[in-house]
């Protein structure tokens, strides 16, 4: 893994105000030039569909934790040789979103992937990644690129106290400087002055109807002080059920062989899902 040279793509898109520490190999900007080209040549349906079609492009890619955490400094890593649920998400959502332009290309890319990870849009240090997927949610509807359908299609309102990443600061290394701790307290802070929707494991398979192909799916759990433990983007099957397009922590991006309802069944700590729309222009 290499910096791009940030002095250089920034000049090139004319904007030297928003250059940020960016993490990205050779082959990574290669690969994104390539995809986009693939993506062009893809049939195009609706947002959602499209949305789909650019995932299973994926299909394959191996799972790899903790690709964020790169060096000392916050950086926007780019990253497609190995994903998380989370950055599997968030590249096909950008991937998408840059799908709209007449000239996609690998600076826009970058612009779109940074938009959808921090809060405001924009890298402003550790604390600005959106750590916790309902904050994810949050944020990126007030961006206007998702809407939190989960109330709409039947979810209920709950509260829960999130300090999971607080309660276990040995295990994020960045939380190891006191400033990156105290802004996530206060993040943690402000999400328990909140509530949010959930869609009970119980109430899917009656609301599955509901869910569209290529909303995405965000896994809700009774673990203590956490709101999320994996995200994917439903896709809608031969067998006419919605299945998860998801990179799993059993080794690589892969469609979920059981339907989604009977796949959170064998999920230990599961209690439901969390359902983001995502918004085509």
């Amino acid at each position: 893994m290499k910096y791009c040279s940030v002095f250089l793509l920034f000049a090139l898109m004319g904007n030297f105000a928003a250059a940020q520490n960016i993490v990205c190999s050779d082959s990574d900007q290669q690969a994104i030039v390539t995809k986009i080209n693939t993506i062009r040549s893809l049939e195009q349906g609706d947002f959602g569909e499209t949305l789909v079609r650019i995932g299973k492009t994926f299909i394959g890619t191996p799972y790899v934790a903790q690709t964020l955490e790169v060096g000392n400094v916050e950086s926007l890593v780019i990253n497609l040789r190995g994903l998380d649920c989370t950055t599997f998400v968030e590249n096909v959502l950008a991937f998408t979103l840059i799908n709209t332009k007449v000239n996609a290309t690998f600076d826009s890319f970058v612009n779109t992937l940074e938009e959808i990870r921090y809060r405001g849009g924009k890298l402003n240090g550790y604390a600005s990644r959106l750590h916790y997927f309902s904050d994810w949610i949050a944020e990126n509807e007030k961006k206007g690129l998702v809407n939190d359908v989960t109330a709409a299609i039947g979810g209920a309102k709950i509260s829960k106290e999130i300090n999971f990443m607080s309660n276990h600061r040995g295990s994020y290394p960045f939380l190891r400087d006191e400033e990156n701790y105290l802004k996530i307290k206060r993040t943690e802070d402000a999400l328990n002055q909140k509530s949010f929707y959930i869609l009970h494991q119980d109430q899917i398979e009656n609301n599955e109807h509901l869910i569209n192909t290529g909303d995405i799916i965000a896994l809700t759990t009774s673990i203590s002080g956490l709101d999320i433990t994996h995200t994917g983007i439903a896709t809608r099957e031969a067998d006419g059920r919605i299945h998860l397009l998801h990179a799993s922590s059993s080794g690589q991006v892969e469609i979920s062989e059981l339907p989604l309802t009977d796949y959170l069944k064998n999920i230990k700590n599961n209690t439901g899902i969390m359902v983001a729309r995502p918004v085509g222009e």
